[in-house]
């Protein structure tokens, strides 16, 4: 989505290059930049995933997050990316979305949390909802940055015209039985070595309240 901006150059930036396996484990990512070789991003856009806690506790990515917030334009975050800017301090007493499934936890984290908006601004900070409302971040970003005639015309290059043959998509829409079930497959898509982390990230979460007071 990003790429098709004019004049834009994507990077995918880790600690360090090479493939990721993504989710599902049958797709590939390669970073293309270390965090070191990307110091002044225009914008920043964290995704997130079931490794979403380990970012969390990561010190080199939340330094790095932290470093580069001085100098962006956007700093932006999708699904639970928001949970990864939200352990950089990057959102306290802000006002931010995530994925329904961690909304708590973006609460705990200092944010404001609003589980009704799909996109959430707060000057230069924008955070969207759970996986698909990336793509919506997604085409504001290129309105903003390059006009709504770019945006229309990326929109349609994509043929991004939904109709859902369900219509579950918010929690609001959702039966309990379906909120049920989905927070099941939640829970069990998350590695055993990530639920580990949990009581670290509340231990440096609490660390953090009682010396910043917020």
């Amino acid at each position: 989505m990003l790429s098709r901006m004019p004049n834009t150059d994507v990077r995918f930036v880790g600690k360090e290059l090479g493939p990721l396996t993504t989710e599902g484990s049958a797709l590939l990512l390669g970073v293309t930049h270390t965090i070191a070789e990307t110091p002044s991003p225009d914008l920043v856009l964290v995704p997130g995933g079931a490794t979403t806690p380990s970012q969390m506790v990561d010190d080199d990515v939340l330094d790095w997050l932290r470093k580069v917030h001085e100098v962006t334009t956007w700093t932006t975050s999708v699904c639970t990316g928001a949970l990864i800017l939200g352990a950089a301090g990057i959102l306290k007493g802000l006002p931010a979305t995530t994925h329904w499934y961690k909304m708590g936890v973006l609460k705990t984290m200092g944010a404001r949390p609003n589980p009704d908006e799909r996109i959430v601004r707060s000057g230069k900070i924008v955070t969207a909802a759970g996986v698909s409302a990336g793509i919506d971040l997604a085409l504001w970003l290129a309105g903003e940055i390059h006009g709504r005639a770019v945006a229309e015309a990326i929109q349609l290059v994509i043929e991004y015209d939904p109709h859902p043959p369900f219509d579950t998509g918010h929690m609001s829409k959702a039966s309990k039985e379906t909120q049920k079930l989905a927070k099941k497959m939640m829970n069990d898509r998350m590695p055993a070595d990530q639920h580990r982390l949990v009581p670290k990230i509340a231990w440096r979460r609490f660390i953090d309240l009682i010396r910043t007071g917020k």
